[in-house]
């Protein structure tokens, strides 16, 4: 697949893997428009990649949705990479971050989703890439609100993908595990196969360079969430009762 003078809408651009794959669909010569709630963060994006939009945007708010996308306007593609995290077990559970989670992960794709979708439809061509998680293949301890928004956008993306091909609109889901960002900063357990940004968006930029519908990265620790959907509910939940039963 050739970027080159295409325009793409990063939505959560301002920072990590977002960032990181600006970055390299700058180098392939896209066009980019870069969107995050931070404009100072999106200002810092804007020196280090010349000649790409911002637009700052709360997605997590329908109206801010609606007049970045105005401001934008056409699109080749969209990628959304946009969310938040706070690790949070059933014993501890904060109804405000619960909220906020599910709100900027899950309904926050489906509002810009929402905004550029059709008009994708109605022309018969377009890219839509969506971010989803290891975390959303089955329940985790510790992951009350994340898991759950991130198996929201994973079941979106298929939707999509089963309704959408052939009709020239291409869905694309990636599924990444732990990446370094002030988000897995948070956590205070062992992150294996842990990735550097770069790592997760050139993974980013083979999936969305193929003609294949998800990836699961790193794949070796993918095996691990892909397989444990055909585990029975009694072998899944005692492989993590060590964690779950941790006091929080």
């Amino acid at each position: 697949m050739n970027f080159a003078g295409k325009h793409y809408w990063l939505v959560g651009a301002s920072e990590g893997l977002g960032l990181a794959l600006a970055a390299k669909m700058h180098a392939e010569g896209a066009r980019l428009t870069l969107s995050a709630r931070t404009e100072a963060a999106l200002q810092s994006a804007q020196r280090g990649l010349p000649g790409v939009q911002i637009v700052p945007m709360d997605v997590s708010s329908s109206a801010s949705v609606a007049q970045a996308a105005a401001a934008v306007g056409r699109v080749d593609g969209v990628v959304f990479l946009a969310g938040v995290y706070w690790p949070m077990t059933g014993q501890a559970l904060d109804a405000d971050q619960l909220t906020t989670m599910c709100d900027v992960n899950f309904t926050g794709c489906a509002r810009v989703i929402g905004a550029v979708l059709p008009a994708m439809v109605a022309r018969g061509s377009g890219h839509v890439v969506i971010t989803g998680s290891l975390s959303g293949f089955r329940g985790l301890p510790g992951a009350v609100g994340y898991g759950a928004s991130k198996a929201g956008v994973m079941a979106l993306a298929e939707s999509l993908y089963a309704d959408l091909r052939g009709t020239g609109v291409k869905v694309q889901l990636a599924n990444p595990g732990f990446i370094r960002t002030r988000l897995t900063a948070k956590n205070d357990f062992a992150m294996p196969f842990l990735m550097e940004p770069d790592q997760a968006a050139q993974a980013m930029m083979e999936l969305m360079a193929s003609d294949r519908f998800k990836s699961s990265f790193p794949t070796v620790f993918s095996w691990l969430f892909r397989l444990s959907q055909f585990l029975p509910d009694w072998a899944y939940y005692r492989l993590f009762a060590p964690i779950s039963s941790r006091k929080p």
